[in-house]
């Protein structure tokens, strides 16, 4: 059998600065003089690998033993992968095919010709890449600033056009009819008695639909109800997930508990952002939020008690985990031991051993979680001659300014202690030096913030925690963190003292 010439053509992307697949297939018939051949066009496809319908018929016919010669206008028409193009170029010696690139003037029937056909193929697919990498780092830096990214408006908002750091975006508007809706998601679902089924139960007897008018279903909720979109994001938010491990993108002064939040996948992290917080990103956004951050809280508390969405980093312990710091150095302190000895040391005392002295001894866990316990039982006995407000009050703008800056103190003190894994000896003790004079700071801003929050406490969280303390011993390890969330910011502990960090 007489076989034939193949001529293949690819286009990903119709743009004014690519080459049609026309175009391409004329540059192939002058490589053979005008000479005639079977197409192959694949419009719409990338190179980066061979799930082509037309690729995959050329192969085909090369196999049934029809072609004798491939020939495109640039070799990454036809692959953008090494893998696949050594592959290929097997296929191709094993079934006696010739191979031609009409721009690049490969011949294959020589060492050096298929020498340079493979360093030729390691440069597309680099191309490749670094146009990824382009586009990752477009996208990293836009939603860094809090740009819209694209995709479906979430329910609850439309878009109105908004201009950026001098760029023209999008920005979301809430939509009244269905905040109302939203709102009233959060508040069912804040009640301890009440269930996803209650939920959408009621969502769907109210004829409630989502988007492309689908009935309304657990999807939905789970998340209307873990988007930080809604949320009027203030310091206890930025709290939340900075003690998750999520990387807050902005300033605390932006915590101010008007605007929403966007959430987006950490840049090179590959986790599941539905199930994990750990290495996330937390923007504030231009838009208004709806969801009073204690509300919007008490829904998300609720629903890392199920274990399927349980961060990754859930505390399986002690009640105190994410709290406990260092009192030298200030980093966090991790357990350590078997259950029937359990002490807590140092991190950086474990990774840096010149650079901490450590707690000083043997910090055993047991009695840690003793003394913290007697010194909540003590603070909420000093509460209870105090005179409980009704509702919540409004926002403290004094009060918002002292937390944004405590914030921004304790990354100060983080960014110094991460730098100490790598500074030179001179540098230590500048750094040392430099951490004593941010945590002075950093004690005083935590008492200011203490007193100016001594009378916002509830009628109703002051007896919900009471309750709590009162039964401590039969208390969940759930419910115990979330007792210490709403006391406690920090426990800086030494094997000589423990200090503690009151919210209160």
């Amino acid at each position: 059998m007489n076989r034939i010439d193949a001529f293949y053509g690819r286009q990903s992307v119709d743009r004014k600065d690519s080459i049609s697949i026309d175009s391409q297939l004329e540059l192939c018939r002058h490589e053979l003089r005008g000479g005639e051949a079977k197409e192959y066009r694949d419009k719409g496809f990338s190179g980066k690998n061979t799930e082509r319908p037309q690729f995959q018929q050329l192969v085909k016919d090369i196999e049934t033993g029809l072609i004798g010669r491939v020939v495109v206008y640039r070799l990454d028409r036809i692959s953008r992968s090494i893998v696949d193009f050594a592959k290929m170029m097997e296929m191709f010696q094993k079934y006696n095919v010739e191979f031609v690139s009409s721009t690049e003037k490969f011949d294959t029937s020589t060492p050096m010709g298929r020498a340079m056909l493979n360093i030729c193929i390691v440069f597309a697919q680099l191309e490749r890449e670094s146009i990824q990498q382009r586009v990752t780092d477009a996208y990293y830096s836009r939603s860094q600033k809090g740009f819209k990214m694209g995709g479906r408006v979430p329910y609850g908002f439309r878009t109105e056009p908004f201009t950026l750091d001098g760029i023209k975006t999008l920005r979301y508007i809430p939509v009244p009819e269905e905040t109302v809706l939203i709102q009233q998601m959060y508040e069912m679902y804040a009640k301890p008695e009440t269930s996803y089924r209650d939920v959408v139960k009621v969502m769907v007897e109210q004829g409630i639909k989502t988007y492309n008018d689908k009935p309304f279903m657990h999807t939905a909720l789970k998340r209307f109800l873990k988007s930080p979109l809604y949320v009027m994001a203030d310091m206890d938010i930025y709290d939340f997930y900075k003690n998750q491990g999520t990387i807050i993108e902005s300033d605390p002064d932006l915590f101010a508990g008007t605007n929403g939040c966007y959430y987006y996948t950490g840049r090179g992290n590959e986790n599941d952002k539905e199930t994990t917080y750990e290495g996330q990103r937390l923007v504030v956004a231009p838009h208004e939020g709806f969801i009073p951050s204690d509300l919007w809280l008490t829904v998300n508390r609720k629903l890392m008690v199920n274990k399927q969405y349980q961060p990754a980093r859930k505390a399986s312990n002690t009640w105190l985990a994410g709290k406990m710091k260092c009192g030298r150095c200030g980093y966090a302190l991790k357990v350590a031991g078997v259950d029937t000895y359990k002490y807590l040391t140092c991190t950086t005392r474990a990774e840096m051993t010149s650079r901490c002295k450590g707690v000083g001894g043997p910090l055993r866990l047991p009695e840690v979680e003793a003394l913290v316990y007697e010194a909540m039982v003590e603070k909420l006995t000093n509460f209870q001659s105090l005179q409980a407000k009704k509702k919540s009050v409004r926002v403290d703008p004094k009060l918002t300014a002292k937390q944004a800056e405590l914030a921004r103190v304790e990354n100060e003190i983080e960014n110094l202690i991460d730098s100490l894994k790598s500074a030179g000896s001179a540098l230590v003790s500048y750094v040392n030096a430099e951490i004593e004079k941010l945590d002075i700071k950093r004690r005083t801003v935590s008492q200011e913030i203490a007193a100016m929050t001594t009378d916002t406490v509830s009628s109703e969280q002051l007896e919900a925690i009471t309750n709590y303390l009162g039964d401590w011993d039969n208390v969940s390890l759930e419910d115990k963190r979330r007792v210490i969330d709403g006391l406690i910011a920090k426990v800086h502990a030494t094997i000589d003292d423990v200090r503690i960090e009151w919210k209160l």
